[in-house]
Formats: C-alpha cells, sequence, structure tokens
C-alpha cells in the first residue's frame, strides 16, 4: 500500500488496520450506568445467565473479546486491558455496556482494612501446628 493512498493513514503494515478508540466507544469516555467506577483491580465476571451474553449479534468486537476472556476465569480491569490489547479507558466504557445489559458482574475486592490481621492469622497457622 502506498503512502499516498487516501486510506494509508488507517493501516499500518505490521499492525495491520487501526482503529481509533473513540470509534470503538462510539466517542463516549465514560461507562454508561450511574456510579459505575472500574478500578483496575475491579473483577470481572461473566453472568451466564444473562440474555445477552449468547446474542453476539448486539455487541461489537471488542465486547466479545472481553466476554471470551470473562468465560473462562474472573478477570480484572487491568488484565481485561492487556487481554484485549485495548487501553483501559475504552475497556472501561465496554464494561460499562455490558453491566447495562446484564452480561457481567463486576465485584471490588476486599479492601485491606477489612482483611484479618497478619498477627492473626500467624497466631491460627501457629495453632494449626501445635495440633
Amino acid at each position: 500500500m502506498n503512502d499516498n493512498d487516501p486510506g494509508s493513514q488507517w493501516f499500518d503494515q505490521e499492525a495491520g488496520p487501526l482503529v481509533r478508540p473513540y470509534a470503538m466507544t462510539g466517542g463516549r469516555t465514560a461507562p454508561g450506568p450511574q456510579g459505575a467506577h472500574f478500578d483496575l483491580i475491579a473483577l470481572v465476571s461473566l453472568d451466564t445467565a444473562a440474555p445477552g451474553v449468547h446474542d453476539d449479534t448486539a455487541l461489537g468486537p471488542e465486547h466479545r473479546s472481553i466476554i471470551e476472556l470473562c468465560r473462562t476465569e474472573t478477570q480484572t480491569v487491568a488484565e481485561l486491558a492487556a487481554g484485549t490489547d485495548v487501553p483501559v479507558g475504552v475497556v472501561r466504557v465496554l464494561l460499562g455496556d455490558l453491566l447495562e445489559l446484564a452480561c457481567v458482574k463486576v465485584s471490588r475486592p476486599v479492601p485491606p482494612a477489612q482483611l484479618p490481621d497478619e498477627k492473626i492469622l500467624r497466631e491460627v497457622i501457629d495453632g494449626l501446628r501445635a495440633l
């Protein structure tokens, strides 16, 4: 392909066709549902009971990529961005779409302040070893 061709700016010889992030999200920059906030370590799992999960015609290719990654195991937002090779901001918008369609469930990991104290855990381990 010649650099003077009209469509050459949308094609990279090594990477293939280039799609701008705003094209993937329809120009949106924020996730859909009100109050939806996807931390990098938020856990995303597939809701297999959701009707939209098996209807690929309503979803774009990036949405389907996220669903496929979540089909085998729960993923973090950061892992989804790496696995789809899509910027994190775009993944967040796409996750908002999937959350609105009830295709995925998003949960937050347990905050460190709510985890048991390390000292208590060590005492439990020592007690178990003493048995």
